[in-house]
């Protein structure tokens, strides 16, 4: 599953950089997306996998911290550009003869470092001390079920869920493909 989710995800974002086409506010956000998407599967499932091949479930306090920081960022990162994703597509449908005036290169880079701005004010002082007083020592089967649900099919369904639903992106992922048949 970690292998379809980086593999996929890498696959959207070269698309995206291969395809002039696919130049627009919506693959720009999509890009960030599936970026984001692998950043944030990778903080967890790297260390669950190691601790998989060494039969031991040791963190350091820490490791514990660090994986926990780069956890929120990238969690909140994937729900603000999943919002800001929204507001690209209601100024396309709700203003679509502006849509390209209100939705300018400026406008994108300035919502992409808001949503880093507004993550880091917001989430991260918060998830840090509720993660920190946690009274829980062991997890239980259906929290560890959740976990994993959250963290790792979540992004792996996204190159699915907004990419191969849209003509343009099939497209570009079959000339990519192709193009990448013919050079060998």
């Amino acid at each position: 599953m970690y292998l379809v989710c980086v593999i996929g995800n890498l696959l959207i974002i070269l698309a995206i950089i291969a395809d002039s086409h696919l130049h627009t506010p919506m693959y720009f956000f999509l890009s960030n997306l599936s970026f984001t998407d692998i950043c944030f599967t990778s903080t967890t499932v790297l260390k669950m996998l190691a601790n998989i091949q060494t039969q031991s479930k040791a963190i350091t306090y820490e490791g514990c911290l660090t994986q926990m920081y780069f956890f929120m960022i990238f969690a909140g990162l994937d729900n603000l550009l999943l919002t800001v994703m929204a507001y690209d597509r209601f100024v396309a449908i709700c203003h679509p003869l502006r849509y390209t005036v209100i939705m300018n290169p400026r406008l994108c880079g300035l919502l992409l470092l808001l949503s880093w701005l507004i993550f880091v004010s917001l989430f991260y002082g918060a998830g840090l001390g509720v993660y920190l007083t946690s009274g829980t020592a062991h997890p239980s089967r259906k929290g560890s079920v959740a976990s994993v649900m959250y963290t790792v099919v979540t992004p792996m369904l996204n190159p699915f869920i907004y990419s191969l639903r849209n003509r343009d992106m099939k497209g570009a992922l079959r000339r990519l493909c192709t193009r990448g048949t013919y050079s060998q």
